[in-house]
């Protein structure tokens, strides 16, 4: 996000509302997702500059799950693969250019001037012949065409008009440049009189014969007789390659986008006719400009300026007019079957489905991309994780005209209603066994071909927990407010008394970490469908993060709190500036977003939901029926590591005395008794759990904090 735009931005809300100007919307700085791939694709990283030529057809959807490129189509790892950014995206998944690098943070030469951020370069691919169904050598003549979607902005934040997208191919100069040094194993005996022989640290070592007599390296170890080890032995020289832009975009809001093509996602064909290009390790290479905030704001430092492509395809004997696919397709993320929450308690669900949590029908976006009609079949099947229940629901057959004719199917019709917008037939079991469960809902999509079926589908984890979640798990944007003191709530509905005894939030992380300011967590009751009486509060925090793949950090309290009916979590800050919250854009819960400042609560301009979930102590963990000391159990250390103590003497005594360890969703992830001896924790991962202590007939609850 530009400078330049924010200060318009807020003249604009200032004339507009007066308040408006007290929320702020960033990008996000940080990409979890891409961390974590950095931790688990070591090894496919390392193979990227290393493998052979690919064969044409070239083509790339982007329905992977690993967040990163696929590393049999592309060399670099920048961009990001996801199904969020995207705004109805021709299938489930694109890749998304913004200003986050390979390791999930804001490129750290990213300035409020345009910069070159996020590359995606192709595989060296074989545009100098084919080999089936015969072998020819390639030319213009072949008729090449590469072809993509595109669309700015998605779901993210709106590029700039010199925040340029750009698709370039490459060619050879015909100069050679330097590449890298190439090493031999040698054996040590090449250098050693005898077997009493040794080359000792600090030695100069000249390279072996036949290779470079002018390279040597200094040695750091000790060798004696049978030891190998490598040398430099040449220097590698290769080709000079360069590039050529072919195409390219300048940035605008998905608004505009729309209003100028009256599409959401709109595909290009690029011929390829200089001869330059057919050559044996072609590659192409898609690029993007960003720009960032400055200094003044800093915590608006953040991720910036989405690009989202998709259906990259590249082969011979095509057309400008080769633009369709034999594909039937779903768009985006499948729905949860709940009116509004994403997940929430078991315990609320039973007391309150089906009529007032479960939705009557979902929302489907299929597609036919290809340019005939297809007969097709819906269905969707939900199955209980370890459990009995499921059942499956079948949408008959309808005929879907192509996309590029009507867009996505339409519930206009009997069997189109069928398919885009089922009903969800039954509610989930009520299954009083269970604090928590979830369900594998997956929809399916083909043509009734005898042969060569077309098939796509989806795949929605629907989960019962011990927290509220309006988002989807996915931050797109930052949400915050800007002036000290400022408050922020968030409204919850319980249908029967419940026990809060924490918040988990994600705040994403800011350049600098400029949203490291302190802020009290409140909780609000309700007054007249806004926060009335403050009834807890855990104060002076900070921004807190965990390792994983967008895990939010649990903020415990004290003591805790039984609520019933409508309430609030939120904060109040401190200083000035955003502490920027995940916010995500894709499920809209603005209603339930309140902010203060001044002396009255407003409602939220922004549509969207923020990543707050209240949790509440599951049965087993908090039992009325249990009386729970007020005395301590005394663990320490905490945070601890890989064991813990009990310092209580009283308990440690206590041969009957039992130990359970709960993580922040009610699961039971350790047993045992006796307690006179440390207590071994490293095989827990890191982050925040209850420890459940029964002894001399006290109940004792404790907070641990594993960290490592």
């Amino acid at each position: 996000m530009n400078i330049f735009k924010q200060y318009f931005t807020i003249i604009f809300m200032l004339l507009a509302t007066g308040l408006f100007s007290q929320e702020v919307l960033t990008g996000v700085s940080f990409n979890e997702a891409i961390k974590k791939q950095n931790k688990t694709n070591a090894e496919a990283d390392r193979s990227r500059d290393e493998k052979d030529q690919v064969q044409l057809p070239f083509f790339d959807d982007f329905k992977n799950d690993y967040a990163r490129p696929n590393p049999e189509h592309w060399k670099d790892i920048d961009v990001f693969i996801n199904k969020d950014f995207p705004y109805f995206a021709p299938n489930a998944g694109a890749a998304t250019f913004d200003a986050l690098d390979s390791t999930g943070n804001v490129y750290s030469n990213a300035i409020w001037i345009p910069f070159e951020a996020d590359k995606l370069t192709s595989s060296p691919i074989r545009l100098d012949s084919v080999f089936e169904p015969v072998t020819k050598a390639l030319s213009p003549a072949d008729s090449l065409y590469l072809s993509f979607y595109y669309q700015p902005q998605g779901y993210g934040d709106a590029p700039e008009s010199w925040d340029t997208l750009l698709l370039e191919f490459s060619y050879l100069t015909g100069d050679t440049v330097f590449s890298h040094i190439d090493s031999v194993l040698v054996s040590a005996n090449l250098y050693l009189e005898n077997e009493n022989d040794t080359i000792r640290p600090f030695d100069t070592i000249y390279a072996p014969p036949g290779c470079n007599e002018d390279l040597y390296l200094i040695n750091f170890q000790t060798l004696t007789w049978d030891d190998w080890f490598m040398m430099p032995c040449d220097s590698i020289f290769v080709p000079e390659v360069d590039w050529k832009t072919q195409w390219k975009s300048e940035g605008m809001t998905l608004e505009e986008f729309q209003d100028q093509n009256g599409k959401d996602f709109v595909q290009i064909m690029i011929p390829v006719k200089d001869t330059l290009f057919f050559y044996d390790k072609f590659m192409f290479r898609f690029r993007n400009y960003a720009s960032i905030a400055n200094n003044n704001i800093p915590s608006w430092r953040s991720n910036a300026d989405q690009w989202n492509v998709d259906y990259v395809y590249l082969n011979y004997n095509r057309s400008v007019a080769d633009s369709t696919y034999r594909v039937l397709t779903f768009s985006g993320r499948a729905p949860s079957f709940l009116k509004t929450y994403q997940v929430m308690p078991y315990k609320q669900y039973r007391a309150d489905a089906p009529n007032n949590v479960m939705k009557e029908n979902l929302e489907m976006y299929i597609s036919n991309l290809d340019k005939v009609e297809h007969n097709t079949k819906y269905m969707y099947s939900v199955q209980q994780v370890n459990g009995s229940f499921g059942y499956q629901y079948n949408g008959g057959s309808c005929n879907l005209m192509p996309f590029y004719v009507s867009g996505f199917q339409s519930c206009s019709t009997s069997c189109g209603k069928a398919h885009a917008c089922p009903p969800v037939n039954s509610p989930f079991n009520f299954d009083y066994s269970r604090d928590t469960t979830s369900y594998i809902i997956k929809h399916y999509i083909s043509d009734s071909s005898e042969s060569n079926i077309i098939v796509d589908s989806v795949v929605y984890r629907q989960g019962f927990y011990n927290y509220f979640a309006y988002d989807d798990g996915t931050p797109e944007l930052g949400y915050g407010l800007e002036p000290a003191g400022a408050l922020l709530a968030y409204q919850f509905k319980l249908s029967v008394p419940d026990t809060l005894f924490g918040i988990q939030m994600y705040f994403n992380r800011v350049k600098d970490d400029a949203n490291s300011q302190f802020f009290n967590i409140n909780i609000w009751l309700d007054n007249n469908g806004k926060p009335g009486d403050l009834v807890a509060q855990i104060p002076s925090q900070q921004a807190m993060w965990e390792d994983g793949l967008y895990e939010f950090y649990p903020y415990l309290l004290e003591e805790p709190l039984i609520l019933s009916g409508t309430f609030y979590v939120g904060w109040q800050q401190f200083e000035g500036g955003s502490l920027n919250i995940g916010f995500d854009a894709n499920n809209d819960n603005r209603d339930k977003i309140f902010y203060k400042v001044g002396e009255a609560w407003y409602t939220s301009n922004f549509g969207g939901s923020l990543l707050i979930r209240p949790m509440f102590a599951p049965e087993m963990i908090l039992s009325n029926a249990e009386i729970t000391t007020k005395e301590k159990a005394n663990i320490y250390p905490n945070p601890a590591r890989t064991h813990f103590t009990i310092g209580n003497e009283s308990i440690r005594q206590d041969h009957k005395a039992t130990l359970m360890i709960y993580n922040i969703y009610g699961a039971v992830v350790k047993r045992m008794n006796g307690l006179n001896r440390q207590i071994d924790i490293s095989q827990l991962a890191t982050g925040m759990y209850i420890i459940k202590i029964n002894s001399n007939g006290n109940i004792f609850n404790e907070k641990l904090l594993i960290s490592r």
